[in-house]
């Protein structure tokens, strides 16, 4: 099998061990793609999730991505999640910035708040089920409004 000498994409376990929501790294399943062709990775559930109606439910996926210069993680739900389901991102699209990566506040660890907008059936995900997908995509910026700060933490630090 051929393998790249460099790191260009990919995803880890958190490493730092007060910053995981499980102490055992073994617990945590890697995303994976569901096919050769699929685009999206699964995020797998660290527990079994249960999610009433009209209800919001959060977790940390104690995995890490990192990515190159000009590339973004973006974060949606499964089809069978929006579908089946009748859950929701809470905020609609979650984007993961390449420099999320190992910052101080939390190592990385990618949160996710699910939003069930069912009126009647609870929303349930057994340990080990794909419950999100995430997808590496380019993007590109403009010839003004960029910066030089840099981050300084977790989730929703950049505009600190």
């Amino acid at each position: 099998m051929f393998k790249k000498s460099r790191r260009i994409r990919g995803f880890e376990p958190v490493t730092v061990q007060h910053l995981k929501s499980f102490s055992d790294t073994e617990d945590v399943v890697l995303p994976q793609r569901g096919s050769s062709k699929s685009a999206g990775y699964d995020i797998f559930a660290l527990e079994d999730i249960v999610i009433l109606p009209g209800e919001y439910y959060f977790f940390w996926s104690d995995i890490k991505a990192y990515m190159q210069e000009g590339e973004v993680l973006k974060i949606y739900p499964r089809s069978s999640t929006g579908i089946k389901k009748n859950v929701r991102i809470k905020n609609t699209v979650g984007v993961i910035d390449m420099d999320y990566y190992q910052n101080a506040k939390n190592d990385g660890n990618i949160g996710i708040t699910l939003h069930n907008f069912d009126s009647n059936v609870t929303a349930k995900w057994k340990r080990g089920e794909g419950v999100v997908q995430v997808v590496f995509e380019s993007f590109l910026e403009s010839d003004n409004c960029n910066t030089d700060n840099t981050r300084i933490g977790g989730i929703g630090s950049t505009n600190k």
